[in-house]
């Protein structure tokens, strides 16, 4: 039992599982053909306005054309809020591994007009903050983000934020002194939470590398012609050894050896002290199998989903949002209908974050709980979800339940859900 990183690599593709005791809790995907692109930096031309909208279509050089927001459009005198989002592969890495605790910034109020801020023709640095998904192409920002191992580089950004799960003030207040120390002006800075405790050579390292690499690809834009790609990010199992092999991570089991060798490099460089848990995996059966993780993604896959009591869930997703309904199946309690009630929504609540991380769903998300007539019921049904996702590394806002039983949320979205997918 404890935790496991799992790394499955082939020719076609790449598959990472974290497992919590023997329980798959986070799976990415990522196909050799189809790589993601959120992270990458591009030199991109902005190929037409749209002032109804206050957006811009910009050719990065992907199939469709990415979607630049004004909000989303660096200007030296733009208000900016930064903020943490939570969650750490580049959430979505900036992975949805990062940008969880990737930094987003949002206007009190918006700067110029979008006519007034781009022209069309005009050549400029994006980076990607959204895959493409549907029919939709990629969604892009001017502020970059540069992710390290202990900290988020902000070139263009004079701020230093520290993660909002560093909850400690004294912890938080010596963090940010190392950054101020460190730091060149003009640049900002977000300790990701992985960095508590870490010492001051560890964020010096990981902000040298980062300079370093933003000054190079300053070089390869003033070279390059529009579109092109400037930067690639890390591949999926670099980024998930950058974003999940944390020291609360028991055992990191890869089954290629180039991968491994890789893997090993990489984490003499940037996490030294990690390498003795990495472990290469050789064995005849496959090693999905071998730790019963196909298995947890062929439920994942299934539209009703058993809980433990009887009761069941179903998932629908459609275009809009995904519905989720609960019922007490073959659950008939003990005592009385409110308390089978009561038990079966607060068992749900659980199984529901859980099926929200592992499938990766986002947008908006309507659960339909059971009726509750007692308003104490209600109160601690919205408690208990509210509480199983600050565990969520995606940023969530969640309403409370309605007269009809309902509750609406939200869940950050930047990469396509595990059905989609596969």
């Amino acid at each position: 039992m404890g935790t496991d990183l799992i790394i499955n690599v082939t020719l076609q593709e790449t598959r990472v599982a974290l497992m919590a005791n023997n329980v798959l809790t986070e799976l990415y995907i990522e196909r050799t053909r189809d790589r993601g692109v959120v992270g990458n930096l591009y030199k991109g031309r902005v190929v037409r306005i749209l002032p109804g909208m206050q957006a811009a279509f910009v050719d990065i050089g992907l199939d469709r054309a990415a979607f630049l927001y004004v909000t989303d459009v660096f200007t030296e005198h733009a208000e900016l809020e930064p903020r943490i989002e939570g969650n750490g592969l580049p959430e979505e890495g900036i992975i949805d591994l990062d940008y969880s605790e990737g930094p987003a910034f949002s206007r009190h109020e918006q700067v110029g007009q979008i006519e007034d801020l781009l022209k069309e023709g005009q050549e400029i640095l994006v980076q990607v903050a959204k895959e493409p998904m549907g029919g939709k192409g990629a969604r892009i920002t001017t502020y970059v983000t540069l992710p390290g191992r202990h900290l988020v580089l902000m070139p263009t950004v004079d701020h230093i934020g520290i993660s909002r799960r560093i909850e400690d003030e004294k912890e938080r207040k010596r963090l940010r002194k190392i950054i101020e120390k460190n730091k060149p002006a003009g640049y900002g800075a977000i300790v990701r939470t992985v960095g508590e405790g870490k010492k001051e050579r560890d964020f010096k390292s990981d902000m040298d590398f980062l300079i370093k690499l933003w000054h190079d690809i300053q070089k390869r834009d003033e070279r390059s012609g529009a579109p092109s790609l400037l930067h690639q990010d890390l591949n999926l199992t670099l980024r998930a050894i950058r974003d999940l092999f944390t020291p609360e991570v028991d055992r990191l089991i890869i089954d290629s050896r180039q991968e491994y060798e890789n893997a090993l490099e990489f984490i003499e460089a940037f996490m030294p002290r990690l390498k003795s848990l990495v472990e290469h995996y050789d064995s005849k059966e496959p090693i999905f199998d071998h730790f019963g993780i196909e298995m947890d993604i062929s439920e994942a896959l299934g539209r009703k989903v058993w809980l433990k009591s009887g009761g069941y869930i179903i998932i629908d997703q459609t275009e809009a949002l995904t519905a989720i309904d609960v019922n007490t199946g073959r659950y008939v309690g003990k005592r009385t209908l409110e308390d089978t009630i009561l038990k079966t929504n607060l068992e749900a609540v659980k199984e529901v974050v859980y099926q929200l991380r592992l499938r990766n769903i986002g947008g908006l998300i309507i659960i339909d709980f059971i009726d509750m007539e007692n308003e104490l019921s209600r109160e601690r049904v919205f408690n208990a979800l509210f509480e199983a996702l600050k565990t969520d590394k995606a940023k969530t806002n969640i309403l409370k339940i309605s007269e009809l039983g309902l509750v609406e949320m939200t869940r950050k979205r930047t990469r396509e859900n595990i059905v989609r997918t596969l």
